[in-house]
């Protein structure tokens, strides 16, 4: 059985295993080391969010603080056979129709550029290096995965649920991503230049370092998202934040049209050079957001 104890074990013998100490691993996370105390004496846990980001920090598959989860070692990188390359793969695929099963493996350095026809099935699985690009993902869904350094640049990435996992260092440069879905995933480092991000939505999700730079925003929706070195810029056109938490957040030249802020503290959010309708005007002034960098226009 998965307990809080559980976790704060193997969490210790991960941490140890880096030679953090728990000051230098609570900076990295940026909380305070009396919490990272409690979660290893199994007082308390974190969140999902904060679970990916020391995954990624240590080194481990998320999997690892399960039941079953073994030594607190990185995934070892594997070549997989060559005899079959990106062009023999098409060959099959036209041949017949061929649902490829992408879960419960682990992919280091593979060309996946322009496949389709996953469906379903690509959970659990540890993805490094690899690239994606130009490749159709649309209406996957993707559980518990990790994800580091991987290129989806122009890929349909079009409704698509994404639960508990780990984006980091990815390229979703021009990717198409409209109405998909982040629940409890963490997006960290990633490329989303001139990426369609409209109707999509972040629930309980992790951004970090992240440049919303000619980004296609449109009614797109952060709900209960930590935000932190993010900057976003352009046009947000009914975009909405929820419940959110923001550090380290800019909003540089933008244009908000009818952009929803609820519950939100935006004392600490900067704003420079932006433009904002009387709606989204009202509920920044509300939000407590320092209205000195927006400038009120009609419409």
């Amino acid at each position: 059985m998965i307990t809080a104890k559980s976790i704060g074990i193997k969490l210790t013998s991960a941490r140890k295993s880096k030679n953090f100490s728990q000051a230098t691993f609570a900076q990295e996370l940026a909380v305070s080391p009396q919490a990272v105390g409690k979660w290893e004496r199994g007082e308390s846990l974190p969140d999902i969010i904060l679970l990916c980001r020391i995954a990624e920090i240590l080194a481990v598959d998320l999997n690892y603080f399960s039941e079953q989860g073994s030594s607190p070692v990185a995934i070892q990188e594997k070549e997989l056979p060559q005899e079959r390359n990106s062009t023999e793969l098409d060959a099959i695929d036209k041949k017949k129709k061929h649902n490829w099963n992408m879960s419960e493996s682990n992919w280091i350095n593979v060309d996946f550029s322009g496949i389709k026809n996953i469906q379903e099935r690509f959970h659990s699985a540890n993805v490094k290096k690899c690239q994606f690009i130009g490749a159709d993902l649309s209406n996957v869904q993707m559980k518990s995965n990790n994800l580091d350094y991987c290129d989806f640049s122009q890929a349909k990435l079009t409704n698509m649920l994404i639960q508990k996992s780990n984006f980091a260092q990815c390229s979703l440069k021009s990717a198409n991503l409209k109405e998909t879905e982040f629940v409890s995933s963490f997006l960290s480092s990633c490329d989303v230049t001139k990426s369609d991000l409209t109707k999509v939505l972040f629930s309980y999700a992790g951004i970090d370092k992240l440049n919303f730079d000619q980004v296609e925003l449109n009614r797109t929706a952060f709900v209960n998202t930590r935000l932190s070195n993010v900057q976003f810029s352009g046009t947000m056109d009914r975009c909405s934040f929820e419940k959110c938490s923001f550090s380290k957040v800019t909003f540089h030249k933008v244009k908000f049209i009818q952009t929803f802020f609820k519950y939100n503290d935006l004392k600490r959010v900067k704003f420079t050079d932006c433009e904002a309708d009387r709606l989204t005007y009202e509920l920044l002034k509300h939000g407590k957001a320092d209205l000195t960098g927006i400038k009120l226009v009609s419409g």
